[in-house]
Protein backbone atom coordinates (compact mmCIF):
# COMPACT_ATOMS: atom_id res chain seq x y z
CA UNK A 1 0.00 0.00 0.00
CA UNK A 2 1.35 3.40 -1.00
CA UNK A 3 1.48 6.32 1.43
CA UNK A 4 1.41 9.88 0.08
CA UNK A 5 4.22 12.28 0.95
CA UNK A 6 2.90 15.81 1.48
CA UNK A 7 4.58 19.20 1.82
CA UNK A 8 4.85 19.92 5.57
CA UNK A 9 4.05 23.23 7.27
CA UNK A 10 6.75 25.71 6.27
CA UNK A 11 6.38 28.38 8.92
CA UNK A 12 4.34 31.46 9.61
CA UNK A 13 3.07 33.23 6.45
CA UNK A 14 4.91 30.78 4.15
CA UNK A 15 2.49 28.87 1.92
CA UNK A 16 4.65 27.49 -0.89
CA UNK A 17 8.11 26.20 -1.70
CA UNK A 18 10.17 24.93 -4.62
CA UNK A 19 11.41 21.36 -5.06
CA UNK A 20 15.17 21.75 -4.71
CA UNK A 21 16.29 18.14 -5.24
CA UNK A 22 15.25 14.56 -4.68
CA UNK A 23 17.36 12.75 -2.10
CA UNK A 24 15.91 9.32 -2.92
CA UNK A 25 15.21 7.67 -6.25
CA UNK A 26 12.21 5.43 -7.03
CA UNK A 27 12.99 1.96 -5.72
CA UNK A 28 15.41 3.11 -3.03
CA UNK A 29 14.80 1.79 0.50
CA UNK A 30 13.58 4.49 2.86
CA UNK A 31 13.62 4.61 6.66
CA UNK A 32 11.03 6.35 8.82
CA UNK A 33 11.75 10.12 9.01
CA UNK A 34 14.66 9.79 6.57
CA UNK A 35 14.90 12.88 4.27
CA UNK A 36 13.65 12.11 0.78
CA UNK A 37 13.46 15.59 -0.76
CA UNK A 38 14.77 19.10 -0.24
CA UNK A 39 12.47 22.12 -0.39
CA UNK A 40 13.54 25.73 -0.90
CA UNK A 41 11.50 28.55 0.59
CA UNK A 42 12.12 32.28 0.50
CA UNK A 43 14.44 32.06 3.49
CA UNK A 44 15.60 28.51 4.16
CA UNK A 45 16.06 25.09 2.60
CA UNK A 46 14.41 22.27 4.49
CA UNK A 47 14.04 18.53 4.05
CA UNK A 48 10.89 16.46 3.73
CA UNK A 49 10.99 13.34 5.96
CA UNK A 50 9.52 10.00 4.98
CA UNK A 51 6.16 9.44 6.74
CA UNK A 52 6.85 5.68 6.97
CA UNK A 53 9.56 3.12 6.22
CA UNK A 54 9.37 1.38 2.88
CA UNK A 55 10.49 1.88 -0.71
CA UNK A 56 10.54 5.19 -2.57
CA UNK A 57 7.62 5.27 -4.98
CA UNK A 58 6.85 7.66 -7.82
CA UNK A 59 7.52 11.40 -8.01
CA UNK A 60 4.40 13.50 -8.41
CA UNK A 61 6.34 16.72 -9.13
CA UNK A 62 9.66 17.63 -10.73
CA UNK A 63 12.71 19.51 -9.45
CA UNK A 64 12.01 23.22 -9.80
CA UNK A 65 8.22 22.90 -9.44
CA UNK A 66 6.45 25.19 -6.98
CA UNK A 67 4.30 23.32 -4.46
CA UNK A 68 1.93 24.48 -1.74
CA UNK A 69 1.69 23.28 1.85
CA UNK A 70 -0.21 19.97 1.93
CA UNK A 71 0.43 19.14 -1.74
CA UNK A 72 1.33 15.51 -2.57
CA UNK A 73 4.84 15.32 -4.01
CA UNK A 74 5.62 11.57 -3.95
CA UNK A 75 4.60 8.18 -2.58
CA UNK A 76 6.23 5.61 -0.30
CA UNK A 77 5.46 1.95 -1.02
CA UNK A 78 4.96 -0.52 1.82
CA UNK A 79 8.22 -2.29 2.64
CA UNK A 80 6.54 -5.69 3.13
CA UNK A 81 5.08 -5.61 -0.37
CA UNK A 82 8.50 -4.84 -1.77
CA UNK A 83 9.98 -7.73 0.21
CA UNK A 84 7.41 -10.19 -1.19
CA UNK A 85 8.22 -9.12 -4.74
CA UNK A 86 11.90 -9.67 -4.15
CA UNK A 87 11.33 -13.17 -2.73
CA UNK A 88 9.20 -14.21 -5.70
CA UNK A 89 11.87 -13.06 -8.13
CA UNK A 90 14.52 -14.98 -6.25
CA UNK A 91 12.44 -18.20 -6.30
CA UNK A 92 11.48 -17.99 -9.95
CA UNK A 93 14.86 -17.12 -11.43
CA UNK A 94 16.83 -20.31 -10.52
CA UNK A 95 14.12 -22.69 -11.88
CA UNK A 96 14.51 -22.06 -15.63
CA UNK A 97 18.30 -21.77 -15.41
CA UNK A 98 19.69 -25.33 -15.12
CA UNK A 99 23.25 -24.37 -15.95
CA UNK A 100 25.79 -23.62 -13.29
CA UNK A 101 26.15 -20.08 -14.61
CA UNK A 102 23.91 -18.48 -11.94
CA UNK A 103 26.48 -19.37 -9.26
CA UNK A 104 28.69 -16.31 -9.86
CA UNK A 105 25.60 -14.05 -10.09
CA UNK A 106 26.22 -12.30 -6.73
CA UNK A 107 29.52 -10.87 -7.98
CA UNK A 108 28.06 -8.93 -10.95
CA UNK A 109 25.10 -7.93 -8.80
CA UNK A 110 27.48 -6.01 -6.55
CA UNK A 111 28.76 -3.87 -9.41
CA UNK A 112 25.36 -2.49 -10.45
CA UNK A 113 24.54 -1.86 -6.81
CA UNK A 114 27.77 0.05 -6.34
CA UNK A 115 27.16 1.94 -9.57
CA UNK A 116 23.64 2.80 -8.48
CA UNK A 117 24.93 3.96 -5.13
CA UNK A 118 27.56 6.11 -6.79
CA UNK A 119 24.99 7.52 -9.19
CA UNK A 120 22.69 8.31 -6.28
CA UNK A 121 25.58 10.05 -4.51
CA UNK A 122 26.13 12.21 -7.60
CA UNK A 123 22.48 13.07 -8.15
CA UNK A 124 22.02 14.28 -4.60
CA UNK A 125 24.63 17.03 -4.98
CA UNK A 126 23.19 20.49 -4.52
CA UNK A 127 23.53 22.93 -7.45
CA UNK A 128 26.30 24.86 -5.68
CA UNK A 129 28.25 21.67 -4.95
CA UNK A 130 27.73 20.38 -8.49
CA UNK A 131 29.10 23.62 -9.98
CA UNK A 132 32.12 23.46 -7.67
CA UNK A 133 32.79 19.85 -8.72
CA UNK A 134 32.70 20.81 -12.41
CA UNK A 135 34.82 23.92 -11.94
CA UNK A 136 37.59 22.18 -9.99
CA UNK A 137 37.48 18.80 -11.72
CA UNK A 138 37.35 16.69 -8.56
CA UNK A 139 35.74 13.29 -8.07
CA UNK A 140 32.79 13.70 -5.65
CA UNK A 141 32.79 9.98 -4.82
CA UNK A 142 36.32 10.32 -3.42
CA UNK A 143 35.41 13.14 -1.02
CA UNK A 144 34.06 12.54 2.47
CA UNK A 145 31.10 14.81 3.10
CA UNK A 146 30.83 16.83 6.28
CA UNK A 147 27.18 17.80 5.86
CA UNK A 148 24.11 16.12 7.27
CA UNK A 149 24.03 12.35 6.62
CA UNK A 150 27.49 12.60 5.04
CA UNK A 151 26.36 14.84 2.18
CA UNK A 152 28.94 16.96 0.39
CA UNK A 153 29.12 20.70 0.98
CA UNK A 154 30.76 23.32 -1.20
CA UNK A 155 33.48 23.68 1.45
CA UNK A 156 34.28 19.95 1.16
CA UNK A 157 34.79 20.29 -2.61
CA UNK A 158 36.95 23.41 -2.27
CA UNK A 159 39.10 21.71 0.38
CA UNK A 160 39.55 18.66 -1.87
CA UNK A 161 40.48 20.88 -4.81
CA UNK A 162 43.02 22.72 -2.67
CA UNK A 163 44.52 19.42 -1.49
CA UNK A 164 44.68 18.21 -5.08
CA UNK A 165 46.68 21.28 -6.10
CA UNK A 166 48.98 21.04 -3.09
CA UNK A 167 49.83 17.35 -3.52
CA UNK A 168 52.81 16.80 -5.86
CA UNK A 169 52.47 14.37 -8.76
CA UNK A 170 54.26 11.00 -8.34
CA UNK A 171 57.79 11.03 -9.77
CA UNK A 172 57.29 7.78 -11.70
CA UNK A 173 54.24 8.95 -13.61
CA UNK A 174 55.53 12.46 -14.34
CA UNK A 175 57.30 11.68 -17.65
CA UNK A 176 54.33 9.70 -18.99
CA UNK A 177 51.74 12.24 -17.88
CA UNK A 178 53.63 15.27 -19.20
CA UNK A 179 52.58 15.00 -22.89
CA UNK A 180 48.87 14.75 -22.07
CA UNK A 181 48.44 18.26 -20.61
CA UNK A 182 50.55 19.71 -23.41
CA UNK A 183 48.27 18.15 -26.02
CA UNK A 184 45.11 19.17 -24.21
CA UNK A 185 46.20 22.77 -23.62
CA UNK A 186 45.45 24.18 -27.11
CA UNK A 187 41.92 22.73 -27.08
CA UNK A 188 41.29 24.00 -23.57
CA UNK A 189 42.46 27.57 -24.24
CA UNK A 190 40.10 27.99 -27.18
CA UNK A 191 37.09 26.52 -25.40
CA UNK A 192 34.42 28.99 -24.26
CA UNK A 193 31.52 27.66 -22.29
CA UNK A 194 28.35 29.10 -20.81
CA UNK A 195 26.08 27.57 -18.21
CA UNK A 196 22.58 28.67 -17.33
CA UNK A 197 21.45 27.79 -13.82
CA UNK A 198 18.07 28.85 -12.50
CA UNK A 199 18.27 30.99 -9.38
CA UNK A 200 17.18 29.21 -6.23
CA UNK A 201 14.13 30.51 -4.49
CA UNK A 202 16.30 31.79 -1.65
CA UNK A 203 18.62 33.65 -4.03
CA UNK A 204 15.63 35.23 -5.78
CA UNK A 205 14.30 36.42 -2.43
CA UNK A 206 17.72 37.78 -1.37
CA UNK A 207 17.99 39.68 -4.67
CA UNK A 208 14.47 41.07 -4.38
CA UNK A 209 14.84 42.17 -0.75
CA UNK A 210 18.24 43.81 -1.19
CA UNK A 211 17.14 45.65 -4.32
CA UNK A 212 14.01 46.72 -2.46
CA UNK A 213 16.16 48.06 0.38
CA UNK A 214 18.15 50.17 -2.07
CA UNK A 215 15.03 51.53 -3.71
CA UNK A 216 12.99 52.24 -0.58
CA UNK A 217 15.52 53.24 2.09
CA UNK A 218 17.72 56.32 2.09
CA UNK A 219 20.93 54.37 2.61
CA UNK A 220 24.06 55.98 3.97
CA UNK A 221 27.21 54.51 5.53
CA UNK A 222 29.49 55.97 8.19
CA UNK A 223 32.95 54.55 8.89
CA UNK A 224 35.39 54.42 11.77
CA UNK A 225 38.48 52.43 12.63
CA UNK A 226 38.93 50.43 15.78
CA UNK A 227 42.01 49.36 17.72
CA UNK A 228 41.53 45.67 18.51
CA UNK A 229 44.44 45.45 20.97
CA UNK A 230 42.37 45.31 24.18
CA UNK A 231 39.92 42.69 22.87
CA UNK A 232 42.69 40.52 21.47
CA UNK A 233 44.59 40.67 24.76
CA UNK A 234 41.41 39.78 26.69
CA UNK A 235 40.75 36.80 24.41
CA UNK A 236 44.32 35.59 24.76
CA UNK A 237 44.24 35.90 28.55
CA UNK A 238 40.91 34.16 29.13
CA UNK A 239 40.31 31.89 26.12
CA UNK A 240 41.36 28.69 27.89
CA UNK A 241 39.35 29.37 31.05
CA UNK A 242 36.37 30.47 28.96
CA UNK A 243 36.44 27.31 26.83
CA UNK A 244 36.88 25.09 29.89
CA UNK A 245 33.95 26.63 31.74
CA UNK A 246 31.50 27.17 28.88
CA UNK A 247 32.57 24.60 26.30
CA UNK A 248 32.79 27.21 23.54
CA UNK A 249 35.52 29.43 22.12
CA UNK A 250 35.57 33.12 22.98
CA UNK A 251 35.18 34.94 19.67
CA UNK A 252 35.02 38.55 18.54
CA UNK A 253 31.31 38.44 17.72
CA UNK A 254 30.20 38.38 21.36
CA UNK A 255 32.24 41.52 22.06
CA UNK A 256 30.69 43.35 19.12
CA UNK A 257 27.19 42.11 20.00
CA UNK A 258 27.48 43.45 23.55
CA UNK A 259 29.03 46.70 22.27
CA UNK A 260 26.15 47.07 19.81
CA UNK A 261 23.65 46.60 22.64
CA UNK A 262 25.23 49.55 24.45
CA UNK A 263 24.96 51.69 21.33
CA UNK A 264 21.36 50.69 20.62
CA UNK A 265 20.37 51.49 24.19
CA UNK A 266 21.68 55.04 23.78
CA UNK A 267 20.49 55.45 20.16
CA UNK A 268 17.10 53.65 20.06
CA UNK A 269 16.41 54.78 16.48
CA UNK A 270 19.12 52.38 15.28
CA UNK A 271 17.12 49.55 16.87
CA UNK A 272 13.80 50.65 15.37
CA UNK A 273 12.11 50.48 11.99
CA UNK A 274 9.55 52.36 9.93
CA UNK A 275 6.07 50.97 9.37
CA UNK A 276 4.00 53.29 7.24
CA UNK A 277 4.12 56.69 8.92
CA UNK A 278 4.98 55.22 12.32
CA UNK A 279 8.28 54.39 14.02
CA UNK A 280 8.36 51.05 15.86
CA UNK A 281 10.80 51.09 18.79
CA UNK A 282 11.95 48.01 20.71
CA UNK A 283 12.97 47.69 24.35
CA UNK A 284 14.95 44.55 23.51
CA UNK A 285 17.77 43.76 21.08
CA UNK A 286 17.40 40.83 18.68
CA UNK A 287 20.61 40.71 16.64
CA UNK A 288 20.57 39.11 13.20
CA UNK A 289 23.97 37.55 12.60
CA UNK A 290 24.91 37.04 8.96
CA UNK A 291 26.07 33.44 8.45
CA UNK A 292 27.38 31.90 5.23
CA UNK A 293 25.44 28.78 4.20
CA UNK A 294 25.84 26.51 1.14
CA UNK A 295 22.80 28.08 -0.53
CA UNK A 296 23.61 31.70 0.30
CA UNK A 297 23.84 34.20 3.12
CA UNK A 298 21.35 33.68 5.93
CA UNK A 299 20.68 35.79 9.02
CA UNK A 300 19.50 33.80 12.06
CA UNK A 301 18.53 35.87 15.08
CA UNK A 302 20.20 35.90 18.51
CA UNK A 303 17.24 36.94 20.62
CA UNK A 304 17.46 39.19 23.69
CA UNK A 305 21.17 39.69 23.09
CA UNK A 306 21.13 42.57 25.58
CA UNK A 307 20.23 40.09 28.37
CA UNK A 308 22.65 37.32 27.31
CA UNK A 309 26.16 36.68 28.60
CA UNK A 310 29.19 36.47 26.34
CA UNK A 311 29.07 32.66 26.55
CA UNK A 312 25.36 32.50 25.68
CA UNK A 313 25.90 34.70 22.63
CA UNK A 314 28.84 32.58 21.44
CA UNK A 315 26.85 29.37 21.97
CA UNK A 316 23.87 30.72 20.04
CA UNK A 317 26.04 31.83 17.12
CA UNK A 318 27.93 28.52 17.02
CA UNK A 319 24.65 26.57 17.03
CA UNK A 320 23.28 28.66 14.15
CA UNK A 321 26.52 28.25 12.21
CA UNK A 322 26.29 24.47 12.48
CA UNK A 323 22.63 24.47 11.50
CA UNK A 324 23.43 26.64 8.47
CA UNK A 325 26.16 24.21 7.41
CA UNK A 326 23.82 21.23 7.86
CA UNK A 327 20.95 22.99 6.12
CA UNK A 328 18.64 22.67 9.14
CA UNK A 329 17.86 26.32 9.84
CA UNK A 330 14.14 26.91 10.24
CA UNK A 331 11.94 29.88 9.44
CA UNK A 332 11.58 30.57 13.17
CA UNK A 333 15.38 30.89 13.46
CA UNK A 334 15.38 33.81 11.03
CA UNK A 335 12.19 35.68 11.79
CA UNK A 336 12.41 39.01 13.56
CA UNK A 337 15.66 40.78 14.27
CA UNK A 338 16.05 44.45 15.13
CA UNK A 339 19.70 44.99 14.15
CA UNK A 340 22.23 43.09 12.01
CA UNK A 341 25.96 42.39 12.33
CA UNK A 342 27.76 41.18 9.20
CA UNK A 343 31.38 40.03 9.37
CA UNK A 344 33.03 40.26 5.96
CA UNK A 345 36.43 40.12 7.64
CA UNK A 346 36.33 36.31 7.78
CA UNK A 347 36.54 36.38 3.96
CA UNK A 348 39.31 39.00 3.91
CA UNK A 349 37.26 42.15 3.31
CA UNK A 350 39.09 45.36 4.24
CA UNK A 351 36.10 47.71 3.91
CA UNK A 352 32.54 47.54 2.62
CA UNK A 353 29.17 49.29 2.70
CA UNK A 354 26.70 46.66 3.99
CA UNK A 355 23.02 46.87 3.02
CA UNK A 356 20.37 46.92 5.73
CA UNK A 357 18.16 43.88 6.26
CA UNK A 358 14.57 45.20 5.83
CA UNK A 359 12.62 46.24 7.79
CA UNK A 360 15.61 46.96 10.04
CA UNK A 361 17.19 50.39 9.86
CA UNK A 362 20.86 49.71 10.55
CA UNK A 363 23.58 47.11 10.00
CA UNK A 364 27.10 46.93 11.42
CA UNK A 365 29.82 45.70 9.07
CA UNK A 366 33.00 44.14 10.49
CA UNK A 367 36.17 43.65 8.48
CA UNK A 368 39.57 42.01 8.65
CA UNK A 369 42.07 42.91 11.35
CA UNK A 370 45.20 44.42 9.87
CA UNK A 371 48.31 45.77 11.54
CA UNK A 372 48.71 49.43 10.62
CA UNK A 373 50.77 52.38 11.86
CA UNK A 374 48.74 54.75 14.06
CA UNK A 375 49.61 57.72 16.22
CA UNK A 376 49.48 57.17 19.99
CA UNK A 377 50.62 59.88 22.41
CA UNK A 378 52.66 61.60 19.74
CA UNK A 379 54.36 58.41 18.57
CA UNK A 380 53.75 56.16 15.60
CA UNK A 381 53.06 52.60 16.72
CA UNK A 382 51.79 49.42 15.06
CA UNK A 383 48.32 48.31 16.15
CA UNK A 384 45.84 45.63 15.00
CA UNK A 385 43.16 47.80 13.40
CA UNK A 386 39.73 47.05 11.96
CA UNK A 387 37.51 49.29 9.86
CA UNK A 388 33.91 49.43 11.10
CA UNK A 389 30.99 50.41 8.88
CA UNK A 390 27.47 51.33 9.94
CA UNK A 391 24.92 51.52 7.13
CA UNK A 392 21.62 53.09 8.11
CA UNK A 393 18.30 54.33 6.80
CA UNK A 394 18.62 58.11 6.76
CA UNK A 395 14.83 58.47 6.78
CA UNK A 396 14.84 57.36 10.41
CA UNK A 397 18.40 57.83 11.67
CA UNK A 398 20.19 61.16 11.47
CA UNK A 399 23.88 61.36 10.71
CA UNK A 400 24.67 62.51 14.24
CA UNK A 401 22.91 59.50 15.72
CA UNK A 402 24.62 57.07 13.35
CA UNK A 403 28.08 58.47 14.02
CA UNK A 404 27.42 58.46 17.76
CA UNK A 405 26.25 54.83 17.71
CA UNK A 406 29.36 53.71 15.82
CA UNK A 407 31.59 55.72 18.16
CA UNK A 408 30.03 53.95 21.17
CA UNK A 409 30.78 50.57 19.58
CA UNK A 410 34.36 51.63 18.83
CA UNK A 411 34.95 52.90 22.38
CA UNK A 412 33.51 49.72 23.92
CA UNK A 413 35.78 47.51 21.83
CA UNK A 414 38.87 49.58 22.54
CA UNK A 415 38.02 49.59 26.27
CA UNK A 416 35.97 46.43 27.06
CA UNK A 417 35.58 47.53 30.69
CA UNK A 418 32.84 49.87 29.42
CA UNK A 419 30.68 46.83 28.67
CA UNK A 420 31.00 45.62 32.25
CA UNK A 421 30.06 48.92 33.87
CA UNK A 422 27.48 49.92 31.23
CA UNK A 423 29.23 52.91 29.70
Amino acid sequence: MAVEVKVPALGESVTEATIGEWLKKPGDPVKLDEPIASLETDKVALEVPAPQAGVMGEYRVKVGDTVEVGAVIATIEDNSAAGETTQVEEREEPQPADQKAPAPAPAPATAPAAAAEEDDHTTTLSPAVRRAVLEHGVDPSAIKGSGKDGRLTKEDVLAAAQAKKASPAPAVSAPAAAPAPAAAAPAGTGERREERVKMTRMRQTIARRLKGAQEEAALLTTFNDCDMTAVMEAREAYKDLFAKKHGIKLGFMSFFAKAACLALEDIPAANAYLEGDEIVYHDYVDISVAVSAPNGLVVPVVRNADALSFAEIEQAIAAYGQKAKDGTLTMADMQGGTFTISNGGVFGSLMSTPIINPPQSAVLGLHRIEERPVARNGEVVIRPMMYLALSYDHRLIDGREAVTALKIIKDAIEDPMRMLIDL
